[in-house]
């Protein structure tokens, strides 16, 4: 019966309404939490960004140079 429930969506309770509303309201409080710690700096990031090769902006993987040659 799965018609039958189709013909029911518009006559939800207001328990079952105001159900919903909690539920989005906290989950865009849950969104706007990640958001705030995402704008976080995160520890070793500088160090990250010192491993880059200046000339070609790829990642150098151990203490090497560069397998691009330039650096």
């Amino acid at each position: 019966m799965p018609w039958a429930l189709s013909r029911n969506v518009g006559s939800l309770p207001a328990t079952a309404c105001s159900m919903i509303v909690k539920i989005v309201f906290l989950f865009l409080i849950a969104m706007g939490v990640l958001a705030m710690f995402g704008r976080l700096r995160l520890p070793g990031r500088d160090r990250l960004a010192s491993r880059k090769c200046p000339k070609c902006g790829r990642y150098r993987i151990g203490k090497g140079p560069c397998a691009c040659g330039k650096a």
